[in-house]
């Protein structure tokens, strides 16, 4: 649908793909991702400019999706306690202990626009495969007392969608110190320990992220570099490998 649709529609347009259920969701790396009813499930079509702050650092998208779906939620009044964040460099968490979602990003050059296919989907009112949402409003309640409301997966695609749009224009403006002290305030792995090139590598520790998305480790007698995942391994952290 996207394929013909996106290329024909005024760039000012967006265009958003919305499922109740998914028989054929994909994950990243070719993996299946289960799609049971009461999911958010949707792409999004959006256009950047390539002469532009986002254009030139396009990996960062995934991260601004992941921020925003977390800030759906926690910028609701009284929902900020609920402990979702961010995983590098595409999953939603429940604290660091559960993955509840994840982004896929596809991007297409035309001449100087860049045309970016977002799919996320997010736990929201099915406790399978693993957590949602809801759960966790359940859980908060009963922990502190309060009475908060579940939440719909259609508010949160909303919201998610909003919150975007915003984070999108701050970096368009201040580039990506813009939008990281936001996503450092809900990601979980400030001072985590990974391995570098293979699961008996050294030891390194996570610092943040650099200019272009991908993720600052110091390793002790050799200073902060920027590494990503090796390709292989089913949890994106597990090793990790430095560029030459």
């Amino acid at each position: 649908l996207f394929g013909r649709l996106m290329f024909e529609l005024p760039e000012e347009m967006g265009l958003i793909a919305i499922a109740v259920q998914q028989t054929q969701g994909k994950g990243r790396g070719g993996n299946v991702w289960l799609s049971p009813v009461g999911c958010a499930l949707s792409t999004l079509h959006i256009t950047i400019p390539l002469h532009s702050n986002l254009g030139q650092r396009i990996p960062f998208i995934q991260h601004l999706v992941s921020l925003a779906v977390v800030e759906s939620v926690r910028s609701i009044p009284g929902y900020k306690d609920i402990d979702l964040r961010v995983k590098w460099p595409n999953d939603i968490y429940y604290s660091d202990l559960m993955k509840l979602g994840g982004v896929l990003v596809n991007s297409t050059l035309i001449e100087t626009t860049f045309h970016i296919l977002i799919g996320f989907g997010f736990n929201v009112n099915n406790s399978n495969p693993t957590i949602c949402i809801n759960d966790l409003i359940t859980k908060f309640n009963k922990e502190e007392g309060t009475k908060l409301k579940a939440l719909t997966a259609d508010c949160l695609i909303a919201r998610t969608v909003t919150v975007l749009e915003r984070l999108i224009d701050i970096f368009q403006e201040k580039g990506p110190n813009g939008v990281l002290p936001r996503y450092y305030k809900y990601w979980v792995h400030s001072g985590k320990q990974v391995r570098l090139h293979s699961e008996e590598g050294p030891i390194a520790w996570i610092v943040g992220v650099d200019d272009y998305g991908f993720l600052q480790v110091h390793e002790e007698g050799k200073g902060v570099e920027s590494v990503h995942p090796d390709g292989n391994s089913f949890d994106m952290l597990r090793n990790l490998i430095v560029p030459k």
